[in-house]
């Protein structure tokens, strides 16, 4: 018997007397604290729908913080009672103990970067004010807040390079407060721009001032949970208020719409793109910064458009556009039909998944089987480079301007800790420019790409993570983590958290199933609305070919998800808990009827619809995992959600976890996991990333029935 099981039973039960949530005293620490249910029944489409915890919606009620308090310590007392649990914690803070730093960028002879010196809460931004000059901190979030809880979101460099703009989130919430600083004297200008969400800033070409987007301030104080619409775009000049702002665009006929901005090489003309929720096609609209005037461009929902310079006196643009893997064409802004377009780069087999324009070259970066493959291109599209990688893995963040004489950019593998590479326009290929040290030898451990067969025949990647010298003979614990949705592109992403897993002899496998971008919009498309079942055949066919290969058993697979990701896993739970021993959702969406009721996941109609249609509410009831659970025996769960989460409201985690513990037949613990002071992830300082990593690898490892060791 596992030691955790064993010992459950001897912790105290002082915590019912505290929230009255359940009359056997003696059983609490056995069994969770009793939800209380308040019957519902709604008629949607002529079905009954039955909704008992609803109530657990009104976050800032007595009644939802009672219960919240109860499942929050239910849940931390079976974490803290697994032994070993702080060993698991030591090795991940080792690992993560190294100095790293992210792709430079440059404005006006001024070197700007990212770095961390290994444990800091968040990255600090440094300058360097010429070349071979010392860094020097411009901002340092890590003193925002004595826990790390209020984090930076984005900044913002002035043309010149003198000025900062930078935003701000509190405990993980997505709303964003934008200021602004003199960066030589550190100094704030005193400028505040406030209620900002889903927008970064871009300055004007003199410096004088940023365009951004913003909503209207939340009525009743509600900014936590109110349905955000409408929008608008503004320009705010330095040195003024914010009310004096002046607006630039808005669509009071299109409460859906949102707003960002690109502006064009020249400084004359601005960039307005028109997205619609998370649908990856965007309408163009272009304005005029001498008459102001704004002209549609690319008006109709159709495509992917983003800019990225100028060639002659077109406007280049990567699209979509009868091209479902990207291609590179040029647009005439004074004659835009497409018949007028100019192809500069053709569509291939590879999706482009990244691009720049650089020393008067398009740097290109595409997927070939979920890996990077790197080109460089004239303007005139002919191919002038193949650029060969470090290994197989990710590129991300291409830096560099029109003029500048070498690319800066990232790259990682699952095993390959992030590194800052730099290619020089010469010849001379990719050079190292900033490597971390670290705490293992990458040379002990491996990937393997694998290809299996989905339910309906599909082909799917998967990349297999873990020691060497692993044995498959079914025995290995293994994390299955994937998240299949919203054109996102689940490329290699280093983790130190997950070397720590593959030290306790884990293996870490990430299947590339439908519903991201992988193979293009195609790929996307195959796993969005009414074809959302592809998403969660293809993970459970991953989870299938781990068993049948020998990597491991259904005893030893747990599933892991966040997001869109989360609600994989509400999926997997209600459709195939035969395959898992124990079932991770972290803020996921778990409702299918009512996410879009809640701050901005109206946007995401797009890709899932909306129970508000008689025919999606079909197959959306038909998966929503909270209306599919039912009495029968369920893997071990872990619920994840934080208390200040504004894009996943927490109330999909609430309801969930009420409804499965109510319903759980078996003996597996079903438990909630609320973070304080916390959001859907973005902004977490370094702490609380190790305490959850810690947390999920020891809730995996008892409910294998395997012990932590005592050292790793």
């Amino acid at each position: 018997m596992n030691i955790i099981k064993a010992s459950i039973a001897a912790v105290t039960v002082s915590l019912l007397c505290a929230c009255q949530q359940s009359a056997n005293v003696t059983q609490y620490e056995l069994h969770p604290p009793v939800s209380q249910q308040e019957p519902l029944v709604e008629q949607l489409h002529g079905v009954a729908v039955t909704d008992p915890y609803r109530y657990l919606e009104q976050l800032d009620s007595a009644k939802t913080n009672q219960w919240v308090n109860a499942q929050r310590q239910y849940g931390d007392n079976y974490l803290a009672q697994i032994p070993n649990r702080d060993v698991v914690e030591q090795r991940i803070s080792e690992l993560w103990d190294y100095a790293s730093s992210q792709a430079p960028f440059f404005h006006n002879g001024r070197e700007f970067f990212f770095a961390n010196n290994g444990l800091q809460s968040q990255n600090v931004l440094y300058m360097k004010a010429s070349e071979g000059a010392q860094a020097q901190v411009v901002i340092d979030p890590n003193t925002f807040s004595s826990d790390g809880t209020i984090a930076l979101t984005d900044v913002s460099v002035s043309p010149d390079g003198k000025t900062l703009a930078y935003g701000t989130s509190v405990s993980g919430s997505d709303w964003q407060t934008w200021q602004f600083i003199d960066i030589d004297s550190g100094q704030s200008r005193g400028d505040k721009l406030k209620w900002l969400k889903f927008t970064g800033a871009t300055w004007a070409k003199d410096g004088s001032g940023v365009w951004y987007a913003r909503y209207d301030e939340p009525k009743d104080g509600n900014k936590m949970e109110q349905v955000n619409y409408d929008q608008k775009l503004y320009f705010h000049t330095l040195g003024q208020s914010q009310q004096q702002d002046r607006l630039v665009y808005q669509r009071p006929d299109q409460k859906e719409w949102g707003f960002s901005v690109d502006l064009t090489e020249s400084g004359n003309q601005l960039i307005i793109y028109a997205s619609q929720g998370t649908d990856p096609r965007r309408r163009v609209f272009i304005q005029d910064l001498t008459t102001l005037k704004v002209s549609p461009l690319l008006p109709e929902l159709e495509a992917a458009y983003d800019y990225l310079g100028e060639r002659d006196d077109r406007l280049l643009f990567f699209t979509d556009y009868q091209a479902p893997k990207g291609r590179i064409v040029a647009i005439d802004p004074n004659a835009p039909a497409k018949a007028n377009w100019d192809e500069v780069i053709a569509e291939t087999q590879q999706p482009i998944s990244d691009m720049a324009l650089v020393n008067e070259r398009l740097v290109l970066v595409s997927l070939k089987d979920v890996l990077a493959d790197m080109n460089v291109y004239r303007l005139d599209g002919t191919l002038e480079t193949h650029l060969q990688l470090p290994a197989a893995g990710r590129v991300r963040h291409l830096k560099g301007k029109r003029n500048s004489s070498s690319l800066f950019f990232e790259f990682n593998s699952y095993i390959h800790p992030t590194g800052v590479y730099r290619y020089d326009f010469d010849g001379k290929g990719i050079q190292t420019y900033n490597l971390p040290e670290v705490a293992f030898n990458p040379g002990d451990y491996q990937t393997e790409q694998v290809f299996y067969s989905s339910k309906d025949g599909t082909r799917v990647p998967m990349l297999i993570s873990y020691k060497k010298g692993l044995k498959k003979d079914g025995s290995n614990p293994t994390l299955l983590y994937a998240y299949g949705g919203f054109n996102i592109n689940i490329t290699p992403r280093f983790s130190p958290a997950n070397i720590a897993w593959m030290d306790l002899g884990g293996v870490y496998a990430v299947p590339n199933i439908r519903g991201g971008s992988e193979y293009g919009e195609e790929w996307h498309q195959a796993g969005m609305l009414e074809h959302k079942q592809n998403v969660f055949d293809d993970y459970y066919a991953a989870a299938e070919y781990l068993i049948d290969q020998g990597y491991t058993t259904s005893t030893s697979l747990g599933a892991y998800g966040r997001s869109n990701g989360g609600l994989l896993m509400g999926a997997a739970l209600t459709q195939r808990p035969d395959l898992f021993a124990a079932v991770l959702p972290a803020v996921g969406v778990l409702d299918m009827l009512r996410f879009h009721k809640f701050t901005i996941g109206w946007a995401w109609v797009s890709e899932y619809g909306s129970a508000d249609s008689a025919k999606q509410f079909e197959y959306l009831y038909k998966y929503s995992p909270y209306h599919n659970l039912k009495v029968q025996d369920y893997p071990a769960t872990m619920v994840m959600t934080a208390d200040h989460d504004d894009r996943v409201v927490p109330s999909h985690s609430f309801k969930f976890t009420a409804m499965m513990q109510q319903l759980q037949r078996g003996d597996a613990p079903v438990i909630a996991r609320i973070e304080h002071n916390a959001g859907h992830g973005a902004g977490k300082p370094t702490a609380m990333k190790i305490a959850e990593y810690r947390d999920i690898f020891a809730f995996l490892m008892t409910n294998f029935e395997k012990d932590l060791p005592s050292k790793i």
